[in-house]
């Protein structure tokens, strides 16, 4: 009867914390909604800037000119929100942590928001502009660069999400050797393997050229040397004790 208490309590906690997070999403998104061609406008001028003269974006569906920009907003909501998104999954877990859990997951959850927005804004500022002017003075001659605004989404919020993604490495990293799943020494003898394997998702998570894929792969190794570097100072007692006698 105890059990089944706890657990109900547990899913009424779950439930409140998911209508909370629910309701700042939404408080966000009518805050931003107003602005929403203006959003559009921003997050298109790597593109735009770079175009010819005579081009443009283009809008080939009737309602894309709505529901486009309305779209890119309510991302945008849940990614400025994904702050207390987080903070909700830990103060939901966090009870049934013990003090040192506590003290190595909450910095690590800090760690994962602030990596994933780096992730966003290196493809932004970084990788958007380079990309764009690529693809754009490759154009055959006679051909009119002229994207569709729909298409246009799609392709920079799966960039963004490979690249957030992408820069939480480390965090993968410092987790499977924190957990014990594997160690530093073992993913050194298999880093060939797993530089084979950052190209192989970025073939996956970008758009089916060589030059998107490098562009996310080389920052997935690096970034995974950096987790092999942080994660030395993560490493379970035992194993940290045991180098430190070596």
């Amino acid at each position: 009867m105890d059990q089944e208490q706890t657990l109900l309590s547990h899913l009424v906690e779950l439930r409140t914390r998911l209508i909370h997070t629910i309701i700042v999403i939404l408080l966000v998104f009518a805050g931003l909604v107003a602005f929403s061609s203006e959003i559009y406008s921003a997050i298109a001028t790597p593109l735009i800037s770079r175009m010819g003269e005579n081009s443009s974006m283009i809008a080939t569906e009737v309602a894309s000119t709505f529901l486009v920009p309305f779209k890119l907003t309510m991302f945008l909501a849940l990614y400025l929100s994904m702050p207390y998104v987080l903070y909700q999954i830990w103060a939901f877990v966090a009870p049934g942590l013990y003090s040192r859990e506590r003290r190595f997951v909450f910095p690590l959850l800090f760690s994962s928001i602030i990596l994933f927005y780096l992730g966003t804004a290196f493809a932004f500022f970084v990788i958007f502009p380079v990309l764009f002017s690529f693809f754009n003075s490759v154009a055959p001659a006679g051909v009119l660069v002229m994207t569709d605004i729909s298409h246009y989404l799609n392709f920079v919020l799966k960039l963004f999400f490979a690249f957030g993604m992408a820069f939480e490495v480390p965090i993968a990293t410092i987790l499977l050797i924190r957990t014990g799943i594997t160690t530093v020494e073992s993913l050194t003898r298999k880093r060939p393997y797993i530089i084979i394997g950052a190209f192989a998702i970025g073939m996956l998570l970008t758009p089916p050229d060589v030059f998107s894929q490098t562009l996310l792969a080389v920052p997935i190794w690096l970034l995974f040397e950096l987790g092999l570097y942080f994660s030395r100072y993560f490493m379970p007692a035992t194993e940290a004790t045991a180098e430190e006698k070596g």
